[in-house]
C-alpha cells in the first residue's frame, strides 16, 4: 500500500478535490455566525465565520519577525506531520497554525490529503480562541443533531471527504484580521505489504515559507525492523537533511529544513518544498508460521513466509480492445503486456483473449509459457487495433470456460493456481450490459479454484463494479490511473501476483479463550504480500497463545505452529514513548470493520445488510472510526455550535470513496465573483441593468464576436447540418476544449430549417475533467468521478478546482480555477411546439485567459485581429446600413443589424449592435466554417 499524506495550503484558489467548509454571508454569533435563508438537507456544506474584531500583536516582535516570510496575506506558522507506526498501524496527526498578516479580513483554504483506508479518528479546530472538537456519531443522530444546531440559529454543516486514491480535506475559512487559525486531524489506517516492503509517502505543499516546519516519522516494530529507506524525492536541494535514526526494533525519521533550507534561491520568498517524503521498510521473519503480537487483550497474526518453492499459475489475460482503448491507453497496455508474458515460468500455461463487442482467442487452450509461445503472444497483442463496444459478461465467461475445459482434460496440475485477469476502461456496452446479472453470471459459472482480478483503467470505468465482482471470486480490482504510467501500473499489479507460494490457507487458534477472529482462510498467498489475522481474548487470558496454520504448497501440505506469551508485548510498550499502546485493539476494529464492509457489498437481502450495518456501527462508535455509517459531529462546549463531519459512498470508488458537495438551494450570488462579466451587473444609483459585452453563440447559430480593443461587436451565422459538431475553442496548450453539437427544428419554417446548439461539451485534459451539457442533462467527468445534475433543480456543485451552479431550468455557470468562466443557458419551448426545440446558447466573457495557440469558431479572437469599418452607407433595408470591413487584408462588405443577447431575458433577449458578416462568416473567420468540424465533443481542431 501507498499511503500518500498531504497538507496544502491554498490562498484565493484551490487544485485539490475537498473536505470543504464554504465561507460565507452571516449574521454574527459569539463571533461565528450562519448564512441567512439556507435550507436544511441531506447534503449542506460545513458553513463556519469568523467574525472580525481587532487582535493584539504579540509583544515580542515574533509576528513582526514573520511578516517577512511570505508576500501572502498569510504566515504559516507551523507544519506538522507525526506519524506513529507502531506493527504496521499508522495513526498519523496533521496540525498547522497560520496567521493572518492583515488588518482586514481574508479568506483562506487548507487542503489535506488522508489515505483512501485511513479512518479519521479525530479533528479539533481552533478559530478566533473557540475550539470545535469532534466526536463519532451515528450518521442519523449526527445529521438530526446537525438540523436541531441549524433550527436554532447555530453554527453547522456538513464535512465530505472524498477522492479516487485518496481522501481530500479542504477547509475554506474567512479569518479576522491580524487572528489566527490553527487545526489537527488525527487518522488511522493499516500499511499493507506489498513487493516486499511497507511504504508510506507523505507529499508536503506548504505552498509557502513556513517557521516551524517538521515532519516526523516513529516506527515500532517488535519483529525487528530488517531495512529503511528514505529516498529523497524532494529535489538534490534536500539532500542529506531527511535524517533516520534506527535500531534494532524501532526508527526514526525527520525532516526539518530551516527557513533558509526551504527557499526556493536565496533571499526568494518561495518554497522549495514541493513533493514526496518517501519511508520505505521491512521487518524481520525468523519463522514461516508468522509473528504473533497480543497486546491490551488482543492479539494479531502477521503470516509472511518466504524461501517457498512458487506454484505454478494457469493464467489468462482478459484485454478490452473496445475503441475507447485507442491511443495512449493501447499503446501501454501492449507494452505492459509485453513485459509481463517475459516474466512467465516456462512451466505457466496461459492464453489471451481480447474482446470488444466479439471475443477473439489468441489460442483456444492454454499453452505453455515457452519463449516461442510468448514471441507469438507479443505480435499478437502488437497487432490489436480497438473498435467498437464492450462486452464484459462474455469476456469473461468464455476465460472460465478455458479454464473448466483444461480442468475436465486434466491439464490443470492440482497445486497450481488458476488466474483470470481483466484489464478494462468502461462499462459493458454490448451483451449482457446489466451489472448484477454480469455479477450472478459469473458467480454462477466460477470454480471455486478460480480467481478473478479485475484492473480499470481510467474514470469510465464502474470501479464498485469491478472491485465487487472481484472480491466475490477470490481475487481482488486495482484502479489504473490513464495516462499516468499505466504501463508501470499493470506490471507493478502483476509482480503481485506473479509468485504464488501458498493455496488454501487455514489460521486455527487454540484454546477457548480467543473470540471474534477476523478472516482466517485465504485462497492463495502472494510472495511479497502479508496475511494479517487479529482477534480478541476473553476475560480468562492464557499465559501462551498458540496458532496453527495449514496450507498447501508447491510440493507438500504444509503446517506451522507458533506461539507467544501473552504478557510480554505490553512490558516492552510500555517502555517506550513514540508508539501506540492500544494498536491491537485498534487495529482489530479496523480490519473487522473493513471485511464487514466488503461483506455488506455482496450480500443480497436487506435484513443481512442490516444486520452488518449495525455491526459496523457499533464498533465505528466504540473505536471512534468514521466510516460510511458514522459521521464526526464537531462542536464547541463554549459556545453550543456544531459541526458535521462525513464520510459519504461513492458508487464509483468502491466502499468508502466520497462526491463532490452538491447543494440543493436557492439561486444566490457567489461570494468569490469571477463571473462578474457574465452575469447582469447592478449600475449605481439605477435599477436599470447593463450587459458586459461577451462573445457568445445563441439561437439559430448567431455568434456575438466582441472585440475589446476595437470596441466591436460582429456577428454571423452558420447553418451546418444537424449531427456536426464545432470547434468552439481549440487550445492544445492549455488542453482545453470546447464544441457544440447542432441539433435541427422539427421542420422548416419559412422554407428554413433552423439549427442550434443541442450539447456544448467542455473538457480539460489536463484536469482530467469534462462537462457535458445537453437540454436534457449536465454531465460532469472528473477524473474516476461521474456526477450528474438536473436542470428542473437548483443546485451548487462545489469541487477543489471548479464550481458549477444550476440556475433551475435557465443557466448553468462553470468556473474553473481564478480565469475560466463559462455560462451556458437553456432554450425550453413548449413541448407540442411544432417548428422549435429546446436548445443551448454559449457565453464566453473576454477575461478566459487561453494561451496563443487557441482557435475554434469563437478561441481565435481571443486574440483580436484589426478591424477597420468605412464607407458606411445605407443599405436595402433603411434600419440596416451597409460598410465595408477591412480585416486581414480583405475588403468584404457588412451590414450594422441587431442580434439577441440572452442573459437577462431568455425569452425575449436584449438587442446587441453588431456588423453582420455575410455567407457563414466568409473572411471574417480562418477558412471556411465546414473546417471546423471536428469529431467527438471532447476533440481538439485540427488545424493544416
Amino acid at each position: 500500500m501507498k499511503p500518500l499524506i498531504l497538507l496544502t495550503f491554498l490562498l484565493f484558489s484551490s487544485e485539490v478535490q475537498s473536505f470543504e467548509f464554504i465561507a460565507g454571508d452571516f449574521h454574527e454569533l459569539n463571533g461565528i455566525g450562519v448564512p441567512e435563508h439556507e435550507n436544511i438537507g441531506d447534503d449542506p456544506p460545513v458553513i463556519l465565520h469568523a467574525h472580525e474584531k481587532r487582535h493584539k500583536r504579540s509583544e515580542d516582535g515574533e509576528d513582526e519577525e514573520e511578516e517577512n516570510l511570505t508576500a501572502d496575506h498569510f504566515v504559516i506558522q507551523s507544519y506538522k506531520v507525526q506519524s506513529i507506526i507502531t506493527s504496521r498501524f499508522a495513526e498519523t496527526v496533521f496540525s498547522t497554525k497560520i496567521r493572518n498578516k492583515e488588518s482586514s479580513a481574508q479568506n483562506v483554504e487548507f487542503n489535506l490529503k488522508i489515505p483512501k483506508g485511513a479512518y479519521i479518528t479525530n479533528f479539533t479546530m481552533t478559530v478566533n480562541d473557540i475550539t470545535f472538537v469532534g466526536s463519532v456519531q451515528e450518521k442519523s443522530l449526527s445529521r438530526r443533531l446537525y438540523a436541531e444546531a441549524r433550527a436554532k440559529g447555530k453554527a453547522a454543516g456538513i464535512i465530505r471527504t472524498y477522492g479516487r486514491e485518496m481522501e481530500h480535506f479542504k477547509a475554506d475559512i474567512n479569518v479576522p484580521g491580524g487572528s489566527k487559525i490553527g487545526f489537527e486531524l488525527h487518522c488511522q489506517e493499516l500499511l499493507q505489504r506489498r513487493l516486499g516492503f511497507y511504504e508510506q509517502i507523505i507529499v508536503l505543499q506548504p505552498g509557502s515559507l513556513v517557521k516551524q516546519f517538521q515532519v516526523d516519522v516513529y516506527i515500532f516494530e517488535p519483529q525487528g525492523i530488517a531495512y529503511i529507506e528514505a529516498p529523497n524525492r524532494l529535489g538534490t536541494q534536500f539532500d542529506g537533511l531527511i535524517h533516520i535514526t534506527k535500531g534494532e526494533n524501532k526508527a526514526h525519521l525527520s525532516f526539518k529544513p530551516t527557513l533558509d533550507q526551504q527557499r526556493k534561491c536565496p533571499g526568494c520568498l518561495d518554497t522549495a518544498i514541493d513533493g514526496s517524503m518517501v519511508v520505505k521498510y521491512d521487518v524481520k521473519r525468523e519463522l514461516n508460521g508468522g509473528s504473533l503480537q497480543i497486546s491490551d487483550g488482543y492479539f494479531v497474526h502477521y503470516f509472511a513466509p518466504s524461501n517457498l518453492p512458487p506454484l505454478l499459475k494457469n493464467i489468462i489475460f482478459v484485454i478490452d480492445v473496445s475503441g475507447s482503448m485507442w491511443g495512449i491507453k493501447m499503446k501501454q497496455t501492449v507494452e505492459a503486456m509485453a513485459t509481463i508474458l517475459e516474466d512467465l515460468h516456462p512451466r505457466d500455461q496461459f492464453t489471451i483473449i481480447d474482446f470488444n463487442h466479439n471475443i477473439r482467442f489468441w489460442h483456444h487452450l492454454l499453452v505453455p509459457a515457452t519463449p516461442a509461445h510468448i514471441k507469438e503472444a507479443k505480435k499478437y497483442i502488437a497487432k490489436i487495433q480497438p473498435n467498437g463496444g464492450t462486452n464484459i459478461n462474455e469476456a469473461i465467461l468464455s476465460a472460465i470456460h478455458v479454464l473448466r475445459v483444461a480442468d475436465s482434460y486434466g491439464l490443470l496440475d492440482p497445486r497450481s493456481v488458476s488466474l483470470i485477469i481483466m484489464v478494462s476502461d468502461g462499462d459493458p456496452t454490448v451483451g449482457e450490459i446489466k451489472l448484477s446479472a454480469i455479477q450472478r453470471n459469473v458467480r454462477r459459472q466460477m470454480q471455486e479454484d478460480y480467481s478473478l482480478f479485475c484492473l480499470g483503467i481510467g474514470f469510465d470505468v464502474d470501479y464498485d463494479f469491478l472491485e465487487r465482482i472481484a472480491l466475490e471470486n477470490r481475487g481482488e480490482a486495482r484502479r489504473i490511473q490513464a495516462n499516468l504510467n499505466t504501463s508501470n501500473q499493470l506490471t507493478d499489479f502483476y509482480e503481485e501476483v506473479a509468485t504464488p507460494l501458498l493455496r488454501k490457507i487455514e489460521v486455527h487458534y487454540g484454546g477457548e479463550n480467543v473470540t471474534d477472529v477476523t478472516q482466517d482462510t485465504f485462497d492463495k498467498y502472494f510472495s511479497g504480500s502479508e496475511l494479517i489475522i487479529a482477534g480478541r481474548l476473553t476475560n480468562n487470558v492464557p499465559s501462551i497463545l498458540q496458532s496453527l496454520v495449514s496450507a498447501s504448497s508447491a510440493n507438500s501440505d504444509l503446517q506451522f505452529e507458533v506461539e507467544s506469551p501473552t504478557d510480554e508485548l505490553d512490558i516492552i510498550l510500555a517502555k517506550h514513548q513514540y508508539v501506540l499502546p492500544s494498536f491491537t485493539k485498534q487495529l482489530w476494529a479496523y480490519l473487522t470493520i473493513r471485511q464487514l464492509l466488503a461483506e455488506r457489498a455482496l450480500v443480497q437481502s436487506a435484513k443481512q445488510k442490516s444486520n452488518i450495518t449495525s455491526r459496523i456501527l457499533t464498533l465505528a462508535l466504540i473505536h471512534h472510526f468514521v466510516t460510511p455509517v458514522t459521521s464526526m459531529l464537531v462542536e464547541s462546549e463554549e459556545t453550543g455550535q456544531k459541526l458535521l463531519a462525513d464520510s459519504p459512498r461513492d458508487s464509483r470508488d468502491g466502499c468508502c470513496g466520497g462526491t463532490p458537495i452538491i447543494k440543493k438551494e436557492k439561486p444566490f450570488t457567489p461570494l468569490k465573483q469571477p463571473i462578474s462579466t457574465i452575469l447582469p451587473q447592478q449600475v449605481s444609483g439605477s435599477t436599470e441593468l447593463e450587459i458586459k459585452p461577451v462573445t457568445s453563440v445563441d439561437n439559430d447559430p448567431h455568434f456575438i464576436i466582441h472585440l475589446p480593443k476595437s470596441k466591436q461587436d460582429i456577428c454571423f451565422n452558420i447553418n451546418p447540418q444537424p449531427g456536426k459538431i464545432l470547434s468552439l475553442v481549440s487550445d492544445p496548450i492549455k488542453g482545453i476544449a470546447i464544441n457544440g453539437k447542432i441539433v435541427s427544428g422539427k421542420q422548416s419554417k419559412n422554407q428554413k430549417l433552423n439549427t442550434y446548439f443541442g450539447t456544448i461539451g467542455i473538457h480539460f485534459t489536463k484536469l482530467n475533467l469534462s462537462f457535458d451539457i445537453s437540454t436534457e442533462k449536465i454531465r460532469l467527468k472528473d477524473g474516476d468521478h461521474k456526477t450528474l445534475l438536473q436542470w428542473f433543480e437548483n443546485a451548487t456543485l462545489t469541487h477543489a478546482s471548479f464550481v458549477v451552479r444550476v440556475e433551475k431550468n435557465n443557466k448553468v455557470i462553470i468556473t474553473v480555477g481564478d480565469d475560466m468562466v463559462f455560462l451556458i443557458l437553456l432554450h425550453r419551448v413548449w413541448k407540442n411546439h411544432p417548428t422549435n426545440v429546446d436548445f443551448l446558447g454559449f457565453y464566453n466573457p473576454p477575461t478566459n485567459k487561453f494561451s496563443t495557440s487557441v482557435h475554434g469558431l469563437i478561441g481565435q479572437f481571443t486574440h483580436e485581429p484589426q478591424v477597420n469599418v468605412y464607407n458606411l452607407q445605407p443599405g436595402m433595408d433603411p434600419n440596416k446600413p451597409q460598410a465595408i470591413m477591412q480585416i486581414k487584408g480583405l475588403k468584404i462588405t457588412v451590414t450594422r443589424g441587431l442580434q439577441k443577447d440572452y442573459r437577462t431575458d431568455a425569452v425575449n433577449g436584449t438587442n446587441i449592435q453588431c456588423w453582420f458578416i455575410h455567407n457563414s462568416g466568409k473572411g471574417f473567420i480562418d477558412g471556411h466554417f465546414k473546417d471546423y468540424i471536428v469529431p467527438h465533443l471532447n476533440s481538439f481542431l485540427e488545424r493544416p
